[in-house]
């Protein structure tokens, strides 16, 4: 009778169809088999750096409030720029009822969705323009935004406000409209040419990231405009922070395969629930490393992502600001989609050229 032992592969990329089978199942868990040449353990996607998320949690930033009760964050150091508008909005201020608690004032939703009132949403965009700029009837240019690495040119000429392009990338050098991305977790990134006054405003989620929506939007400045890297700023507007931003393997794989750096964006965090701690074995479950809810699981860190692709893109260090602030833990301050389960409104983050003829607000 023929003997059912198979003896393993020295070579462990020539592997028998069970074997692969079994060394998916591992990887799933984040471990190895024991190979002939190689030690079973921990995948290198597993061997990140460890943090509990208090540790990673933001400081709220201090919004400037604008006299229509619109409050507002400003880019770090933009003030110096008299010719530049831009505004990264927060929930406070507006006439929207739609996400506000009962017996709270109105909020600033800056979105057309489906559970907030038209006629809210169009005088919230004024009263953040008027904040911005000075006149509530700065023309407002914005996208369908869909995830993409699709950069839009605006010439200004009021084609694409009615009816939007789809894109998740503005840039415009004509003076007296605002760019305006919508985000409610995802992060905005405003970038200025301080020679040639051109301007840009970025949409990146975690797709558009792995897009290069930015690196590629700056490259598109370049050629459109001229621009030269050494004369752009740019600022990082608030987001989902690496102390809520749990997700899977998959987008580890994702930005793993397009960026050299792409393990260093990514830490293993610990849920920092005392009862969880003190009692695991209270919360135990059959669900792989990085989806139970006791952690740890993997948190991506998407402004560090867009500061890396900036900097890829030609930008100085210090020619990068960040706002701070994590629209998942801070609701008082932001939408968040995660931190709400989908029911949430939209912030608006805008960039634009003052005409010479308009003074600063």
């Amino acid at each position: 009778m023929p003997s059912r032992t198979r003896n393993l592969p020295s070579n462990p990329n020539n592997q028998p169809d069970d074997f692969k089978a079994i060394d998916a199942l591992f990887a799933e868990a984040g471990l190895v088999r024991s190979l002939r040449g190689k030690a079973a353990g921990v995948t290198r996607r597993m061997r990140q750096d460890r943090a509990v998320q208090e540790e990673l949690k933001p400081v709220l930033p201090t919004p400037r409030r604008a006299a229509n009760g619109v409050e507002w964050l400003a880019a770090p150091g933009w003030e110096k720029t008299p010719w530049l508008w831009h505004a990264f909005s927060t929930r406070r201020g507006g006439v929207s009822r739609a996400y506000a608690p009962d017996g709270a004032p109105g909020e600033l939703n800056l979105g057309f969705t489906a559970a907030d009132e038209r006629e809210a949403v169009v005088e919230n965009r004024r009263l953040l323009a008027e904040a911005a700029t000075g006149s509530p009837e700065t023309p407002l240019v914005t996208l369908r935004q869909v995830h993409s690495s699709v950069v839009v040119v605006s010439s200004g000429d009021g084609r694409g406000r009615e009816n939007p392009a789809k894109g998740d990338g503005l840039m415009t050098a004509e003076p007296g409209i605002l760019l305006g991305i919508q985000t409610a977790d995802c992060i905005p990134v405003l970038v200025a040419d301080r020679k040639r006054r051109v301007v840009a405003a970025f949409h990146a989620g975690w797709r558009g990231t792995v897009k290069r929506i930015v690196e590629s939007g700056i490259g598109r400045m370049r050629a459109e405009f001229g621009c030269r890297p050494e004369d752009l700023v740019a600022a990082i507007g608030p987001g989902v922070g690496q102390c809520c931003y749990a997700v899977g393997e998959e987008v580890w794989t994702e930005f793993e395969s397009q960026f050299s750096y792409g393990p260093e964006l990514f830490r293993e965090v610990y849920d920092a629930d005392p009862v969880r701690t003190r009692y695991p074995m209270l919360f135990l479950t059959q669900r792989a490393p990085g989806h139970s809810p006791i952690g740890p699981a993997l948190h991506l860190d998407l402004v560090e992502a867009n500061r890396r692709q900036l900097l890829a893109a030609g930008l100085k260090p210090r020619s990068i600001s960040r706002t701070g602030g994590c629209t998942s833990c801070q609701a008082e301050m932001f939408f968040s989609h995660r931190a709400s389960q989908g029911h949430a409104g939209r912030m608006m983050s805008v960039i634009g050229i003052r005409p010479a003829s308009v003074r600063q607000p």
